[in-house]
């Protein structure tokens, strides 16, 4: 396989996984440890994928991964978060759901359950709902991001406000190891805000890619919430911030 055809299929891997190994694409192109160091370091100086320990990920800071490369990432991963959370909800419950493919992904999972009320700003949750006859689905209005499917701003945040609900399902861009839960639209995290101080009980869903990404915006800390809930073992430091403050991590 030449240079530039397997660059081309680091990317996709990477688009696909959030992350990539040296030793897993060496094993997988057969060639040494040493030509996929290159390899990435190429496509880093080239600004397509950023340089970690052991391998690399998708570039982060201050854009966000385009919507649908992100709904094809980590997609059983966000399945089996979604599971999990679902068995966390009760029946007749009301839920703010918020925007992003792992809340989608617990759409997906809530399609059986009956008596629910689910508030969101995110269109693609709504639609996902919309085949549940037994969910009452109310959409807040607001400035809609084509990209995503996204309703954001102020008018979005004040219909969020007009409510109290049982729980909230909130997912984010990335999680740093001090805990903090960070995005990159403030259109975006002035709603999720809102959301987090509107519910009853608040939990997280987040796949383990994002240990490894960062976003500018903060929308608040995981001290603030019940659970994690995730698919990988988090970073130690990371796990010990949330037992001193009382916060699960559930592994799916």
């Amino acid at each position: 396989m030449s240079q530039s055809a397997r660059h081309a299929e680091i990317l996709a891997l990477a688009r696909r996984d959030g992350r990539v190994t040296v030793e897993r694409l060496a094993a997988q192109f057969g060639v040494t440890l040493q030509t996929i160091r290159r390899d990435l370091a190429d496509l880093a100086e080239a600004g397509r994928l950023e340089r970690v320990h052991g391998g690399a990920i998708l570039p982060s800071g201050t854009t966000n991964i385009d919507y649908e490369d992100r709904r094809d990432l980590n997609r059983a991963a966000k399945a089996a978060i979604a599971q999990a959370m679902v068995a966390r909800i009760p029946q007749a419950a009301s839920v703010f759901l918020n925007i992003g493919t792992t809340a989608e992904a617990v759409a997906r999972a809530l399609i059986h359950h009956k008596g629910l009320l689910v508030v969101t700003n995110n269109l693609n949750v709504a639609t996902i709902l919309s085949a549940n006859p037994e969910c009452d689905v109310i959409v807040s209005g607001g400035a809609l991001r084509a990209a995503d499917g996204g309703l954001v701003g102020g008018q979005a945040a004040e219909a969020m406000a007009r409510f109290k609900c049982d729980l909230a399902v909130v997912g984010c861009s990335a999680v740093d190891l001090e805990g903090d839960l960070l995005d990159f639209d403030p259109a975006e995290v002035a709603v999720s805000q809102v959301i987090l101080r509107q519910a009853r009980r608040v939990f997280v869903v987040a796949d383990g890619s994002k240990w490894q990404r960062n976003a500018p915006v903060r929308i608040a800390s995981l001290a603030a919430v019940e659970a994690l809930i995730t698919d990988t073992p988090v970073p130690q430091a990371l796990a010990e911030r949330c037992a001193d403050w009382g916060t699960d991590i559930v592994l799916a």
